[in-house]
């Protein structure tokens, strides 16, 4: 694993608004990519003051209908010159909320594999 791909699962693209939930106050955030061991989320810079590591997090999975809340562990931070970046490691997270999840991240990744292989099989040809 390089240092870039921390999580375990296999990471789907994923943009979407969410809330954080740091010390009971919410963040409004911006999903980058999700797995069903965590996610990837960016932020507007704000003065960095947490005493835990430990989130709330409230987002609906594009498809489903359902609000899927979770606990997780801030695993990573990256800043620059716009956004505060966070990688997000589920610690807690209902098991229906979980299933919704594995079920959606393997709905895009065979969609993704689809498309590549169209690609693939179109370029052979052409």
């Amino acid at each position: 694993m390089t240092s870039h791909d921390r999580r375990l699962g296999f990471r789907v693209p994923l943009e979407m608004f969410m809330n954080e939930y740091v010390q009971d106050r919410a963040h409004r955030a911006l999903t980058v990519n999700i797995s069903e061991t965590g996610i990837y989320l960016n932020k507007v810079i704000t003065p960095l003051s947490r005493n835990t590591r430990v989130v709330g997090l409230e987002f609906e999975l594009p498809g489903t209908g359902e609000v899927v809340w979770a606990r997780g562990e801030i695993c990573y931070d990256a800043l620059d010159d716009y956004f505060h970046g966070q990688g997000v490691r589920f610690t807690g997270i209902p098991k229906l909320h979980a299933r919704l999840l594995r079920d959606y991240c393997i709905e895009k990744r065979r969609a993704q594999l689809g498309e590549l292989l169209d690609r693939i099989r179109r370029s052979r040809y052409h």
